[in-house]
């Protein structure tokens, strides 16, 4: 077992940035022009219970109230989305006083000194766009450019950090391989108009999953493991790196405007999945001895897994490295803490291994709404939804901010806000 009082104290390197990341449409609240607000109207008619995203943080009409947060626990960087849907909520149709509204939110962070990380398209598009093929097809691509070349004007001077595309590189079905075939030349394109307006760097967000064969020395295990680290993270690596777009089902793209289109690599990364080539879907369940159930619903992250900090990063030594995304979903505050600590021990093995990690950004600020429930809870900062969306900082906040002010962790720092190793209590599971 790990006794995480015994981790003992470490630095990060001087002018390492920390802070937190968001999505627009999971804080924001009413993002009614949406594909997501859509999708949540149709499945809310099918089942009276299902929970849609409503005002989600209300964080729309709070954001000088959550930016003082934000300065109040220290954070040093903020990571947040524009809505293209309240932009541009009918095709072609731009809105000003909505991209106004992002030019202040990004004016006032830069005013508190806070970096700014800023994603243009975080899953959720105009539904419009949607109705159209979205990225399925590249022709869409001129209405991609469209959006881009009215709003990046207005906010590039409060931009430090840029993320075209979050999350495109997942999934194995012909529909996703297509979507994340196009969207890396979503991407590429993308990169090439902001570099039109600012010199800042650019990414696109990947989500790094751990794929695991659950038989190690299992030749079919190991070989659908190999297999989905290519179609989900080496073929965009590979695309970046050398230009040539490869997945299975397309014909290869050889493209020399793909290739270095990523300034620093932006890492989503928070466990491992499980391969198991004796089911159907090779979707394995974790060893029955590492799952710590930790909300009252069945949820993906059940599990510690500090080491993918190391076994991943390592893979990516050519160029700057931000963690955008890293968090613990808990009903006990006291498990995020033993999850930061752990989490970000083995960040500082990977950047002792040569990884250029410059920054991490914890997910998330808020307890948010994820996607089609608000039962996770993620944040560092309760909201009372049924109270104002009053925010009450957890421990874990204040923990955090003295590790920032450290630039490091120290047993003492943990000693302030644990007494104990949390324990797993019965949850009642909720619908």
């Amino acid at each position: 077992m790990t006794d995480v009082f015994s981790i003992q104290a470490f630095q990060f390197p001087k002018g390492f940035l920390w802070g937190s990341s968001t999505a627009a449409h999971q804080i924001e609240g009413n993002n009614i022009h949406s594909s997501n607000w859509h999708r949540e109207q149709e499945r809310l008619k099918a089942d009276p219970n299902y929970e849609i995203s409503s005002s989600a943080c209300n964080h729309y009409n709070m954001v000088e109230q959550d930016i003082q947060l934000l300065s109040d626990l220290g954070h040093q960087a903020f990571r947040l989305g524009v809505e293209w849907a309240r932009i541009e909520p009918e095709e072609g149709m731009f809105l000003d006083g909505e991209a106004d509204h992002y030019v202040r939110e990004l004016a006032m962070l830069k005013e508190r000194g806070i970096k700014t990380f800023v994603t243009l398209v975080h899953f959720s598009v105009p539904q419009w766009f949607a109705e159209k093929g979205d990225f399925q097809k590249l022709d869409n691509l001129v209405y991609f450019e469209r959006y881009l070349k009215y709003i990046l004007p207005r906010i590039s001077p409060y931009v430090d950090f840029w993320n075209v595309i979050n999350e495109f590189n997942l999934g194995l079905t012909e529909r996703e391989m297509t979507h994340k075939f196009n969207s890396v030349i979503y991407h590429a394109h993308g990169y090439h108009l902001i570099k039109q307006y600012s010199n800042k760097p650019v990414s696109s967000a990947h989500a790094l999953v751990q794929f695991y064969g659950k038989r190690q020395n299992d030749p079919f295990d190991r070989a659908v493991q190999a297999y989905k680290d290519a179609v989900n993270h080496e073929f965009f690596f590979h695309a970046i790196r050398t230009g040539e777009l490869v997945l299975p089902s397309k014909d290869a793209v050889i493209d020399k405007t793909i290739k270095d289109t990523c300034d620093f690599w932006s890492i989503n990364l928070y466990t491992r999945e499980m391969v198991d080539t004796r089911k159907a879907d090779t979707m394995g369940d974790r060893y029955a001895f590492t799952k710590t159930r930790m909300l009252p619903m069945n949820f993906y992250l059940d599990e510690f897994f500090p080491e993918c900090m190391v076994h991943n990063l390592t893979r990516l030594m050519d160029k700057p490295v931000y963690i955008t995304e890293n968090g613990c979903s808990c009903e006990d505050d006291d498990f995020r803490i033993v999850y930061l600590t752990e989490y970000l021990c083995a960040l500082n093995e990977a950047i002792k291994a040569g990884v250029d990690v410059r920054g991490y950004l914890y997910w998330s600020l808020l307890d948010n709404y994820e996607w089609w429930t608000f039962i996770p809870r993620f944040g560092l900062v309760d909201v009372d939804r049924a109270h104002d969306f009053k925010r009450t900082p957890k421990p874990s906040a204040w923990f955090y901010k003295e590790i920032i002010e450290n630039n490091g962790f120290h047993p003492d720092i943990l000693a302030k806000y644990l007494k104990e190793q949390p324990r797993v209590r019965e949850l009642p599971i909720l619908k």
